[in-house]
C-alpha cells in the first residue's frame, strides 16, 4: 500500500505526540526540510525534530544516534542528539519515528566547498568504531532505497519508467561491485554536499549522519561531480572544492559508474514525491527521459 500522507499536518500532529505536553506544541516548531524525514526546529527548547516517513528506517535511525555519539568521542564537528526526551531513541509515534537532537546556533554564513572538502578530510581520516560501541557502518547501498521509493510512488509513475530504474539499478550495482578503488576504504559521510555542512560560529559542523557509511571513499566525491554536472554547481565552486580537498575524483575511472548508481537512485527518490505533487512528477519526468536519452547535458533540479 503507497503512503501519500507524509505531509507537514501529518508530520506536525507526530511532533505535538513527542513533545513535552507541558513545554511546547508544534504550532511554533519551524518546518526545515520535508523529505525523507519532517525536520523541525523548536526554538524555544533548542531542539531539533526529525520524524521519519514510516518505521521502515528503524535501524537506519538508531545507527545514526550511534555514529552521532561515535563522532562525539572522536572530536569530530557534528551534530549531537539529545536526549532530555527519551535516553533510548528512536521512539515510535503513530507509525513513525521520531529522534531529538540539539538545535545548531545560527549560521554565521552559507557553507561552501572548501568547508565540506575541510570536514571530508576529517571524515576519511576515521578508523572503523572500536568493537565496544557496538557500530557496525554499512556499505554505502546507495541504490539499496530505489525499490521502496519506486513503491512508494506506485501509479503515479510510468511503470516503463519504474522497470527502467529497475534494471539501471541491477546494472549499476553489479558494475559498483567491481570497481578498484584509488583511495583507502572507510568511513564516509555518504551524502557530501554542502547543504549538510552547518557553519557555526565555531566552524564547520557535519550535519545528517543518516547516510554515514563504511565504503569507498570515492563516494562522498562523485556527489559534488554530480552536483557540478547535473544541479548546476559552478565549476569554480567545483575547482575550489577539488583544491580543498586535493584530488579530482572524475580522474579515476570508476567515477561513471558510482556517477550512474547516484544519478539512478536520485531519479527514483524523487519518484516517491510524485504521488500528489505535479512538481515532483515533471522532475522525476525529466529526470528519467535524460537518462534514458544518455544526455548528461540535462540540468536537474533539487527537489
Amino acid at each position: 500500500m503507497v503512503d501519500v500522507a507524509f505531509t507537514e499536518e501529518r508530520a506536525r500532529a507526530v511532533l505535538g505526540a513527542a513533545l513535552p505536553p507541558y513545554r511546547a506544541g508544534a504550532a511554533g516548531a519551524r518546518l526545515l526540510a520535508l523529505g525523507e524525514n519532517a525536520v523541525f526546529a523548536v526554538d524555544d527548547l533548542s531542539l531539533v525534530v526529525r520524524v521519519s516517513r514510516d518505521l521502515e528506517v528503524w535501524d537506519r535511525a538508531a545507527r545514526e544516534l550511534k555514529v552521532a555519539d561515535w563522532l562525539a568521542r572522536e572530536g569530530l564537528p557534528a551534530v549531537r542528539p539529545d536526549r532530555r526526551y527519551g535516553s533510548e531513541q528512536p521512539l515510535p509515534f503513530s507509525g513513525h519515528l521520531v529522534t531529538y537532537w540539539q538545535q545548531l546556533p545560527e549560521p554565521v554564513r552559507p557553507a561552501g566547498p572548501r568547508d565540506l572538502a575541510a570536514l571530508l578530510h576529517l571524515v576519511h581520516a576515521l578508523p572503523e568504531p572500536p568493537a565496544g560501541l557496538s557500530l557496525e557502518l554499512p556499505r554505502r547501498e546507495l541504490l539499496g532505497g530505489v525499490e521502496r521509493w519506486l513503491r512508494l510512488a506506485g501509479d503515479a509513475i510510468d511503470p516503463a519508467d519504474a522497470a527502467y530504474l529497475r534494471s539501471r539499478r541491477d546494472d549499476f550495482a553489479a558494475a559498483a561491485a567491481e570497481l578498484t578503488p584509488w583511495l583507502a576504504p572507510g568511513p564516509i559521510h555518504g551524502d557530501a554536499l554542502p547543504r549538510n555542512v552547518h557553519i557555526g560560529p565555531d566552524g564547520p559542523v557535519l550535519v545528517d549522519l543518516e547516510t554515514f557509511s563504511s565504503d569507498l571513499r570515492e563516494h562522498d566525491l562523485v556527489v559534488m561531480a554530480l552536483s557540478r554536472d547535473r544541479y548546476g554547481l559552478a565549476p569554480v565552486a567545483y575547482d575550489d572544492f577539488t583544491a580543498a580537498y586535493g584530488w579530482d575524483v572524475r580522474e579515476w575511472p570508476g567515477c561513471a559508474v558510482l556517477r550512474g548508481a547516484r544519478e539512478t537512485a536520485s531519479c527514483a527518490w524523487v519518484a516517491q514525491h510524485a504521488p500528489g505533487n505535479p512538481a515532483a512528477h515533471t522532475e522525476f519526468t525529466r529526470r528519467v527521459a535524460s537518462l534514458r536519452d544518455g544526455d548528461a547535458t540535462v540540468r536537474w533540479y533539487a527537489f
